[in-house]
């Protein structure tokens, strides 16, 4: 086996042209480690605020990658076998250790779900993270509930279009945003029950759809629209800020009593790997393969055009999760 592999290294903060392929030694998993043939991974904000500067706690040259699908290659002292399809996302990846942006990378056991598929690698790529944040906001961000309404603010985000897939499944009546107007129809046959074009406030055309209020409001946008979607949601109602697609992390000057609306509850999410039982991933990867659950757009990219694949991502230049394969396809 060879001794060496190709990765995705970021020299330091700063610009796509900081990405830089090297050829690095073949990392080697210690004890409670399991080390992935990396075929594919996805591309994640979380990366882009590693990438201009905005992540703490991050050491360089760093592999980024918070998140990747693939095969088990070695895992001794482990109930997983060398062929295990898995995926592994969160607990540090890309940020205090090498993640997901490499032909191999070596993670933590307890980061590591198997599951069994058929659907192409470009296609189980786009899950893991993507479903993880949906999954984990919607049940222990907000619990949410059969019958509830559900206010998705980013709806054809990459999360968000995961999100209908699950609050559909939850029994929910969904309503999601976008900023497009090309894109509504996408989020309808996706399964949103209704759209609202986002102009930059939302909650007056919410209460016109839910005259109390959404039971819950999931904030993928960011802290700019974050006191609007408070507004859309009723007393005792729920909302759980996960998403950053602003970059905008913190509410200026925040003053509880002026910025929070009576009676609405604010939380937040932000977990990992644990929050997605397997039997869920499994059922997702089925869903797709049967048909019965829809497959947001996927723009695929391979490994030596990781440069570009960033800009994209950063400047919105394309609608869907962004996939990188390891190797091209056969």
């Amino acid at each position: 086996m060879a001794s060496t592999m190709r990765a995705v290294v970021l020299t330091a903060p700063g610009p796509v042209d900081n990405l830089v392929i090297q050829t690095l030694p073949l990392p080697e998993p210690r004890v409670g480690w399991v080390r992935i043939k990396v075929m594919a991974f996805g591309l994640n904000r979380s990366e882009l605020h590693t990438r201009l500067g905005l992540a703490e706690g991050v050491t360089f040259p760093r592999v980024l990658g918070i998140e990747a699908a693939g095969i088990i290659d070695a895992a001794p002292d482990s109930d997983l076998q060398p062929g295990q399809q898995v995926v592994a996302m969160m607990g540090g990846m890309g940020r205090t250790f090498d993640g997901g942006y490499a032909a191999y990378t070596v993670v933590p056991r307890s980061q590591v779900i198997p599951f069994r598929s058929d659907l192409p690698w470009q296609v189980i790529g786009a899950v893991p993270e993507t479903l993880q944040t949906a999954y984990g906001s919607l049940t222990i961000g907000l619990d949410l509930q059969k019958g509830q309404t559900l206010l998705i603010r980013g709806g054809t985000s990459s999360v968000g279009l995961a999100a209908v897939n699950v609050a559909k499944d939850l029994g929910a009546e969904v309503i999601a945003t976008t900023r497009q107007p090309d894109r509504v129809e996408a989020l309808t046959s996706h399964g949103a029950d209704h759209v609202v074009l986002d102009t930059g406030t939302v909650a007056e055309q919410v209460r016109r759809i839910v005259p109390d209020g959404v039971h819950a409001a999931l904030e993928l946008v960011g802290t700019p629209t974050l006191q609007d979607t408070l507004l859309a949601t009723r007393v005792h109602g729920t909302v759980c800020f996960t998403g950053m697609l602003s970059n905008q992390w913190v509410v200026p000057e925040f003053y509880p009593i002026d910025y929070l609306p009576r009676g609405v509850r604010l939380t937040a999410y932000g977990g990992g790997s644990a929050d997605l039982p397997g039997e869920v991933l499994q059922g997702y990867l089925d869903g797709l393969a049967a048909g019965t659950i829809a497959a947001g757009p996927t723009q695929v990219h391979q490994f030596d055009d990781i440069r570009s694949a960033h800009f994209d991502m950063e400047h919105n230049q394309t609608f869907g999760k962004h996939v990188v394969l390891t190797d091209p396809p056969h």
